[in-house]
């Protein structure tokens, strides 16, 4: 037998309704095209479906057992269907972040608060055990967005510009480089310097001032939690280089001083890594708008 969900529901439709006409009204089809469908269907199934003398028209056996298949069947459908309807509007999915960058923390979670006001039917997760390998992930989908400050050129893949950042010194108030307006590489020489848990050439540090002077600081110590860093300078136990908004935050503000490196600064950029097949989707770029206008407000 070949079934449809055409066909189940003109069964319903039939079964509510009473009668054929009034049915084919509700399914928007003519009468005859619908007298039609029924009578294809019964000599496929080989048995009448409805008892035709009696009215209202009234369902045989076989007829009350494919009404209970579409009463089954026809809500799980609907709700598919709305569910891709919403998909394709932008209205539901996921959107799962890796981060490339540990201080990421400090300015994401007030964005995806934000975000979640508007989008609250989006499956919103963050996936730091993905942070060395995300760009790869991303474009397997197995996360949607990637925060990251090192834009490649991939394919299937669009870095969406989020915002500028300075990577800012940080020692504490007592400490001899405090004194300086500005740093430079040969001030690294004799500090230990205080970093996340990552390679050199993830940290702005080493990238952009310690590699091109050929510097290496006196000893690297890495440190997982941003807090515990700004502990660790303040307590006088290292300096350390920070992104602006870290060094911004009030929380952060006590007993460190924050200078810029070089007399001119040096400064970054943040993207949004997504997969370019999902730039039409609407919580894609209103979550790259979200993230522009808390850090530029």
């Amino acid at each position: 037998m070949y079934l449809e969900f055409r066909h189940l529901r003109s069964i319903k439709a039939i079964h509510d309704q009473g009668g054929l006409a009034r049915a084919a009204d509700v399914l928007n089809i003519t009468q005859s095209a619908l007298s039609h469908q029924i009578k294809t269907l019964e000599d496929q199934v080989g048995m009448e479906l409805f008892l035709r003398r009696s009215k209202p028209l009234k369902l045989s056996k076989a007829g009350h057992r494919l009404l209970k298949l579409a009463e089954e069947v026809l809500p799980q459908v609907s709700r598919v269907e709305e569910d891709f309807r919403e998909i394709r509007d932008g209205k539901a999915g996921r959107l799962h972040i890796a981060i490339e960058c540990h201080a990421c923390f400090e300015w994401l979670f007030p964005v995806l608060e934000d975000f979640r006001k508007d989008w609250g039917q989006i499956d919103v997760d963050i996936r730091p055990g993905l942070s060395f390998d995300a760009l790869p992930a991303l474009q397997r989908e197995e996360v949607d967005v990637v925060i990251s400050g090192d834009p490649e050129d991939l394919d299937g893949v669009t870095f969406l510009p989020l915002f500028d950042y300075h990577p800012t010194f940080v020692a504490a108030t007592n400490h001899p480089l405090a004194a300086k307006k500005f740093i430079v590489a040969e001030d690294f020489k004799d500090q230990t310097l205080i970093t996340y848990p990552v390679e050199k050439s993830r940290l702005d540090v080493f990238t952009e001032l310690l590699f091109p002077a050929r510097v290496e600081p006196l000893a690297i110590r890495q440190v997982e939690l941003t807090a515990v860093i700004v502990l660790l300078v303040a307590s006088g136990r290292g300096v350390s280089v920070l992104p602006d908004w870290v060094v911004e935050d009030q929380k952060y503000n006590h007993d460190i001083v924050a200078r810029p490196l070089t007399a001119s600064g040096v400064t970054r950029s943040l993207y949004a890594a997504v997969r370019t097949a999902d730039l039409g989707l609407g919580f894609i770029q209103d979550f790259a708008n979200i993230t522009r206008s808390r850090r530029n407000a």
